[in-house]
């Protein structure tokens, strides 16, 4: 099979070398789950074999390197894995596959032009000396997660192959539709380095097991009219196992994997799940499926787990549920843990414009939003949260006199926008197109044909609700109708 890249990918390849050419040695590649990095690295690999130059591809875990190796075999190109005893071991190959370990044991791999860092969040010390140590070495570090302390240390310059915005747009990845629900109450749980304790999470994370899968039930019916296939991120491993017997007490087969699980057991787990037949409706995640899994049709994600920090482990949750597949046109995000409101602004940033700066992106401890501020931004008629510049509630057209930008609903589950500046910009605009068509009577695509003449993507993942036009929105609608009148006017035949 020949390596065929699209668009978007072939224009970070050309960003890459002139990042190369202005003398950077060391780059991060940000780009989404979606993006196709491990396509990017391969390509960047296969150009430099055709120069007759050594390439390596470094990956965290040894059962990602033979991911890897099998794709390298599945577009025909020679390589090796640089693991003694391993079956492809073969040091004279232009391209090699090696772990983090391996890379550590060895300390150098003679000869090397390129070095690509697979989650190079995940900093070890010794690839970090290894490229401070080789600076003839060019270096890619690929990441969805840039957030680590120390990157822009290491990294000379990002590069942001695509935002998740943009991606959403084009159909790389599937839209959110995320609820808040009974959040595990985390007040007062005592942290270790800024995160707080595991038997903490735990143990408070036992306290909502039947509000987890009694919502989980009504929603996957209410929204799908059926059980469809979910991945649960729990608490911790006894909350993994509570949840299995209360699920399997209303008839349902969930399937728990941790760390503590054997590998061959995880693999088979995850095997048997990734099957379209399968007879498995669940898993509940400890602490793994963030890295490495690859499910498509998954359309419902279950954060249960909190995060004080660690908005990096977040991104990681909701990207497992945001491939795209053919089956879904979106994906719903029920939030148990308060990470969604939590990380929500820097979510929101890092959706719509990417990563710019590695030294603005590190992750800290976040400031829980206050009661006042949760009830104060959403609609007090139905609950549902307000888009941030919308003054009419898309549920049940409450107009509301002023804004907040922190919101949460307790209780039952209630529906949120995932909300992002661009974004909420482009639903404003869409639902006065739609308000504007209504008055019109105009036929209910002509909304849709606007957006997309403005935007050029169709609006995918926005809500057909109906909002009050603004000066900005009738002025454009005014202009593209003058152009189109010039346009028909060209038309005419001469003399007319």
């Amino acid at each position: 099979m020949e390596l065929q890249l699209r668009e978007h990918q072939m224009r970070v390849i050309e960003e890459l070398r002139e990042g190369f050419r202005k003398g950077y040695k060391s780059q991060l590649l940000y780009a989404p789950t979606g993006f196709g990095k491990t396509e990017v690295a391969i390509y960047l690999m296969k150009a430099a074999r055709e120069k007759c130059k050594r390439s390596a591809m470094v990956m965290d875990r040894i059962v990602l390197v033979d991911q890897t190796s099998m794709r390298l075999t599945k577009y025909n190109l020679p390589h090796g894995v640089y693991q003694s005893g391993h079956w492809k071991w073969d040091p004279t190959e232009l391209i090699q596959i090696c772990s983090a370990q391996t890379l550590e044991r060895r300390e150098n791999m003679p000869g090397m032009n390129l070095l690509i860092v697979d989650e190079c969040h995940i900093t070890r010390k010794q690839t970090t000396a290894f490229i401070k140590n080789n600076p003839h070495v060019s270096v890619i570090g690929l990441t969805a997660t840039p957030f680590t302390k120390g990157l822009g240390d290491v990294y000379e310059n990002v590069v942001t192959g695509a935002t998740n915005s943009w991606l959403v747009d084009n159909s790389w990845l599937t839209p959110l539709k995320v609820f808040i629900a009974k959040e595990i109450d985390m007040s007062g749980a005592k942290k270790v380095a800024g995160e707080w304790a595991q038997d903490e999470v735990t143990e408070r994370g036992m306290k909502i097991t039947g509000d987890i899968v009694e919502e989980w039930i009504k929603k996957t019916h209410e929204v799908y009219g059926k059980p469809e296939k979910t991945i649960v991120f729990c608490a911790g491993v006894a909350h993994g196992a509570d949840l299995v017997q209360q699920f399997a007490r209303h008839g349902y087969n969930f399937v728990s994997v941790s760390y503590k699980d054997n590998d061959d057991f995880k693999r088979q787990a995850i095997e048997d799940f990734a099957r379209p037949d399968t007879e498995i409706h669940g898993l509940i995640a400890t602490d793994i499926l963030t890295r490495g899994f690859d499910v498509p049709d998954v359309k419902i994600g279950v954060s249960a787990r909190p995060f004080s920090k660690s908005l990096s482990s977040h991104v990681q949750q909701m990207g497992r549920v945001m491939s795209p597949h053919h089956s879904k046109e979106f994906a719903l995000w029920l939030d148990h843990s308060g990470n969604y409101l939590r990380f929500r602004d820097e979510w929101d940033q890092l959706y719509a414009e990417g990563v710019k700066d590695l030294d603005d992106t590190v992750e800290k401890a976040k400031k829980e939003p206050t009661t006042k501020e949760k009830e104060a931004s959403k609609c007090p008629s139905c609950g549902f949260l307000w888009p941030k510049f919308a003054d009419m509630c898309p549920a049940c057209g409450h107009v509301r006199q002023r804004r907040n930008e922190i919101s949460a609903v307790a209780g039952e589950l209630e529906e949120l926008t995932s909300s992002v500046t661009k974004m909420d910009i482009k639903q404003q605009f869409y639902s006065e197109l739609i308000s504007y068509a209504m008055a019109k009577g105009y036929n209910p695509n002509w909304a849709k044909h606007k957006y997309k003449e403005k935007f050029g993507v169709w609006p995918r993942g926005l809500h057909d609700s109906p909002s009050p036009i603004s000066g900005p929105t009738a002025q454009w609608i005014k202009s593209r109708m003058i152009a189109y009148a010039k346009t028909q006017r060209l038309r005419l035949p001469l003399g007319f």
